[in-house]
């Protein structure tokens, strides 16, 4: 079957790339490469570079009449979207609606879209979150992807466009952007391998849910051969705090060196951490990788793009 991936060079929608591929599918990725990377594709993907708000992307889906979209791109930068909610909406909703109106005419049989469970479900009740947590998100960028689920539902009910939603976890692994305010293992790992001292924010005692990257893409390929409709959560159910995670990536770069702390950041989520029975359950999906394994891996890719930084594909 043809798949298209939106957000299909950066660092999850090519690893789901890699996922339909490796399943036997055709698979094309749309992306305006303004974080995305063509070094990040497999050489047998389709690469159209395309903004999601615009009348080229929707043209794209309905010359190309994939079967399914999986739907990555996004504005994901949690403090961009409080400076500017304006432009989070923009590309989180609005480019939404222009790859459903345009996946709806074309008649794609089902949409995948990544939503978030570290954002969507605000400061949780109950550790871990299940799907029937209320969702009270604090940011826009939550809020954005809340509004993604309830357009999503009317899809559903008024045109018959099967989805799922699938609330991720924190996110790391191979291909991550070590750059910038998302991406706390990327950054770490950048740092300690290059020798460079690591900021942990606060005491270091506030939790997240880490989940790999590739088992998240597996989840992916998951919920398009299995039929379901409806959000699941992508997490391993496991709270870690930045301190820990910060041992276990020191080790496993072979360093001694402490982490610095610095003052906490005003309105930082304390606690993070999502039940995936629902994803045992309906889509028979668990994480591969624990953190110590995943962090292990990821610092290999980090190390080898160091020493060959043309040899970015891992």
């Amino acid at each position: 079957m043809k798949v298209l991936v939106t957000g299909g060079a950066g660092f999850i929608g090519s690893h789901v790339c890699d996922e339909f591929l490796g399943a036997g599918h055709e698979v094309i990725a749309l992306d305006d490469l303004s974080s995305g990377k063509r070094e990040n594709l497999d050489p047998r993907v389709r690469l159209a570079v395309h903004d999601i708000r615009s009348r080229e992307a929707a043209e794209l889906i309905k010359s190309e009449k994939p079967q399914v979209v999986c739907h990555l791109a996004a504005q994901m930068d949690v403090r961009r979207s409080v400076e500017d909610p304006s432009f989070d909406a923009d590309v989180n909703i609005r480019g939404m609606l222009n790859l459903l109106e345009a996946s709806r005419v074309s008649g794609v049989k089902k949409v995948i879209f990544s939503s978030t469970g570290g954002a969507i479900y605000g400061e949780q009740d109950v550790f871990p979150a299940p799907e029937s947590h209320a969702t009270r998100p604090v940011s826009p960028y939550g809020a954005s992807k809340a509004a993604g689920e309830l357009y999503l539902g009317y899809y559903r009910a008024q045109y018959g466009l099967p989805y799922v939603a699938l609330r991720y976890a924190n996110v790391y692994g191979p291909r991550q952007n070590p750059h910038g305010e998302a991406g706390v293992v990327a950054i770490f790992c950048q740092r300690l391998l290059s020798g460079q001292g690591c900021t942990i924010y606060g005491e270091g005692k506030q939790t997240r849910d880490f989940v790999f990257g590739p088992d998240v893409a597996r989840a992916n390929r998951l919920a398009f051969e299995k039929d379901y409709v409806g959000a699941i959560n992508i997490g391993t159910g496991v709270e870690t705090d930045i301190n820990r995670l910060y041992s276990l990536l020191a080790e496993a770069a072979g360093s001694s060196a402490p982490a610095a702390h610095a003052p906490g950041k005003p309105g930082e989520q304390l606690r993070s951490c999502i039940d995936n029975s629902l994803a045992k359950k309906v889509l028979g999906w668990e994480p591969g990788a624990d953190l110590r394994e995943g962090a292990r891996r990821t610092l290999a890719y980090f190390r080898q793009k160091l020493a060959s930084p043309e040899r970015a594909h891992g």
